[in-house]
């Protein structure tokens, strides 16, 4: 039981780690720059912290094998938005930025073959 637990969480990670590395590549061919990945402050995490021009990008990145719980997007909720907003302050606070442009962008990957995966990149998915 407890190894399938592992295993399963393994699986979810790696599967979370591959879809931020295509995220990654979807914001460079778009001429983002990647500033961050994975910044962590107290228990949270921001995926990929990336420059549009002038602006600060913070993306979220859900990844899933299909869609039996649904559209990825619908997971990040006004409560993980709120969180999402708390790290991105927390960002600034760290770094000593006091004036920037920023916004949120989510991207979604589904699917485990990279062929086959359905890619959505959401740009000012929240404020």
């Amino acid at each position: 039981m407890k190894e399938e637990q592992n295993n399963r969480k393994s699986s979810y990670k790696s599967l979370g780690k591959r879809g931020e590395d295509i995220a990654e590549k979807i914001l460079l061919s778009k001429g983002y720059q990647i500033v961050k990945r994975n910044f962590q402050f107290g228990k949270g995490e921001i995926d990929i912290i990336a420059k549009d021009g002038d602006c600060l990008v913070f993306v979220e990145v859900k990844s899933r094998k299909n869609y039996d719980f649904g559209e990825p997007e619908y997971s990040i909720t006004k409560s993980k938005q709120r969180q999402l907003k708390k790290l991105a302050e927390a960002y600034f606070y760290v770094n000593g930025i006091s004036e920037q442009l920023c916004r949120f962008d989510v991207i979604t990957i589904v699917g485990e073959k990279e062929d086959d995966m359905k890619i959505n990149h959401i740009e000012n998915a929240f404020y």
